[in-house]
């Protein structure tokens, strides 16, 4: 009974509280110390000078006009402490060491749990910086790196490293290097976000068991790079007039690729700048000079679709590949992958296949829909009636001499692509649809960030 007594007399005072706190009454720092594990600290409307450290648990939120401003060495926000949530903040003022990886919001691996949701995280070297931190929740946030100097010493929107359930949802994020990178992880969830003027939208590494959903990335040098990664879902991503790849797939095995959306199209000579032009040779990218800028208006990307190189037993399916100069390129020893009911539309080259093998992209009696196969549909039943084969010898002859491209209209070359076409034998190996579709699949939709 006396326990019971004395534990009553005791809760209220355990009992979170909801605090205000107000720019005239000293700095965050002082605040977040006072308060008790477990309070809401409510930063009124204003200016607050960081750095801000915060290692208990905490809620802390802004009204709106609430800024964080860091001292421009260092992070803005660090939690080191699980249970935290930051929300409704403007953080700004980070330092610029890549090594320290200053941030505007560091999650330590001590911050299990930790939420950053509807904060705008502008001019920061790292937007977020997930350092281990499991089962954090990076949610609703506008994220806008650094607009100026190099690329190369530019962080990320969102960095992802050894962070077990990790997410990325619903954000939208521009500027700096790739909107988000992970590496040594397993278990992450990227999905929903919107990604423009970046390098890649998603870059990922080493990183497994994961989801890439419903993003859309536009105008970025790439849009999604998945490499040295197993057992993934990629589906419902969008790559908008990407300007050199809509997905790479290197050395990323058992994956299923799903409805997802590469559109080509004219892209802007004002999206890249001279900073993304002097970055570009630093990435292995192509980059075109000051005196071509002109000419990237009229440019139609991305180069290629998808770039699948060392990538093994995935499965791509339900995808629509349009408007490209090479729908996919498939190359050095990729095996065991199944591509079926895929649209390849109005892409210069519909694929790129470097070998000598025979790969039949069809799965199940389904092939694929390609804009140029001229076959018919005699019996009805929605498949082309003879095998559809997108490369000929004279490609084969143009990928390893493209000085031969002169030729390319001579009367020689044209008695030769018309021989193959009524000799089929004389095809080379190579990628074969033996059950091409007749007509497009469904296009998929786009979904991108909720409200």
């Amino acid at each position: 009974m006396l326990a019971a007594i004395l534990a009553a007399s005791m809760a209220p005072s355990a009992r979170a509280e909801r605090r205000e706190v107000s720019p005239a009454a000293g700095s965050p720092q002082q605040a977040v110390d006072a308060a008790r594990a477990g309070d809401t600290l409510v930063f009124r409307s204003g200016r607050y000078r960081g750095p801000l450290a915060v290692g208990k648990p905490l809620a802390i939120e802004g009204e709106p006009g609430t800024m964080i401003e860091g001292d421009g060495a260092g992070s803005v926000i660090t939690v080191t402490s699980p249970g935290v949530s930051l929300r409704g903040l403007e953080v700004r003022g980070s330092g610029t060491n890549l090594e320290r990886m200053d941030s505007g919001v560091f999650l330590t691996k001590e911050a299990k749990g930790a939420r950053v949701e509807r904060n705008r995280i502008q001019g920061n070297l790292f937007g977020v910086y997930v350092h281990g931190a499991e089962d954090a929740l990076v949610r609703h946030n506008t994220i806008v790196g650094l607009r100026d100097g190099r690329l190369a010493e530019a962080g990320n929107g969102v960095s992802v490293w050894n962070a077990p359930g990790a997410q990325v949802v619903d954000n939208d994020i521009s500027f700096g290097r790739d909107g988000v990178f992970t590496i040594s992880s397993k278990r992450n969830v990227f999905s929903r976000n919107n990604f423009h003027d970046l390098r890649f939208a998603i870059h990922y590494m080493y990183t497994n068991d994961s989801e890439i959903r419903d993003n859309i990335s536009t105008g970025n040098a790439v849009g999604y790079a998945i490499m040295f990664s197993n057992r993934l879902v990629v589906s419902g991503n969008v790559s908008d007039r990407d300007r050199d790849d809509g997905f790479v797939f290197n050395y990323a095995n058992g994956s299923e690729v799903a409805g997802n959306l590469v559109v080509g199209g004219p892209q802007p000579a004002e999206r890249w700048t001279s900073r993304g032009q002097r970055s570009a040779s630093e990435h292995g990218l192509p980059a075109a000079g000051p005196a071509s800028a002109p000419a990237a208006a009229a440019r139609i990307g991305p180069e290629k679709c998808v770039f699948i190189y060392n990538a093994n037993q995935n499965r791509f399916r339900d995808n629509w590949f349009e408007g490209c100069e090479i729908g996919i390129h498939f190359t050095a020893g990729s095996e065991g992958n199944q591509v079926s009911g895929n649209a390849f539309v109005a892409n210069r080259n519909q694929v790129k296949y470097v070998g000598t093998r025979y790969l039949d992209w069809s799965a199940g009696g389904r092939g694929n829909y390609w804009s140029d196969n001229p076959g018919f549909d005699l019996n009805g039943d929605g498949l082309a009636d003879t095998a559809y084969q997108p490369n000929d010898i004279i490609d084969k002859v143009l990928w390893t001499a493209p000085a031969a491209k002169v030729l390319v209209n001579s009367p020689a070359i044209q008695v030769i692509r018309w021989a193959q076409s009524q000799f089929p034998a004389l095809l080379p190996g190579g990628v074969v649809d033996t059950k091409p579709l007749i007509s497009p699949p469904a296009k998929p939709a786009r979904r991108g960030p909720e409200p």
